[in-house]
């Protein structure tokens, strides 16, 4: 029974995290994810930003006991090194999490992240003293974006490029500026598309 109860222990980590990115890739338009066939994509690297939600989410999901996870802590850790993807494998995220360009991007370990969100390149999301923000459901961060400190966005919400996020944000609205404030209430999450 015990081979049995190992091999359980190291498959249902697996499903679970492969599960998860199979929302990730449903994100970016690249047809219904059946099969190996998004897992194929990642590895041949087609898609520098799928590739390194594939490795992400699974050092993300699999025990540092699990054989795998070194392997994938290794690769993970070269990706963001040439990628300039600081997305820690700690940050508390849903499904359908999209990364656009996936270039210069930091996010705190603290962060918590909804379904269906997604990131644009040159994006800062920490704190200095206090834990990072708390980032609902149908998110859209436009490019260039800064989030600093304990702030909690709302759901279906859209920051704009370049904004600067020091206040919470409420359900449905549309911010920027430096720092951010209330555009519009107009049609809310309009940016995220192919939702997990």
């Amino acid at each position: 029974m015990w081979p049995i109860q190992n091999a359980l222990s190291i498959i249902c980590p697996l499903m679970k995290f492969y599960n998860l990115f199979l929302t990730d890739y449903k994100r970016y338009g690249y047809g219904k994810p059946k099969g190996l066939k998004p897992a194929l994509f990642a590895l041949a690297g087609l898609d520098l930003c799928v590739t390194y939600l594939f490795w992400w989410r699974m050092v993300q999901n699999l025990s540092k006991k699990n054989p795998i996870w070194p392997l994938a802590r290794v690769i993970l850790r070269k990706l963001s090194i040439r990628y300039s993807i600081f997305l820690s494998y700690k940050v508390k995220t849903g499904k359908g999490l999209y990364l656009g360009h996936g270039v210069g991007l930091v996010v705190n370990p603290t962060v918590v992240i909804g379904n269906n969100c997604s990131i644009s390149q040159h994006v800062s999301i920490g704190a200095n003293t206090t834990k990072a923000a708390v980032i609902g459901d149908n998110v859209y961060i436009g490019p260039g974006v800064c989030i600093v400190g304990n702030v909690h966005i709302g759901n279906n919400v859209t920051i704009g490029a370049g904004a600067v996020v020091v206040k919470d944000v409420p359900d449905n609205a549309t911010v920027g500026g430096v720092p951010a404030k209330v555009l519009n209430y107009n049609n809310p999450g309009r940016f995220i598309g192919n939702r997990a």
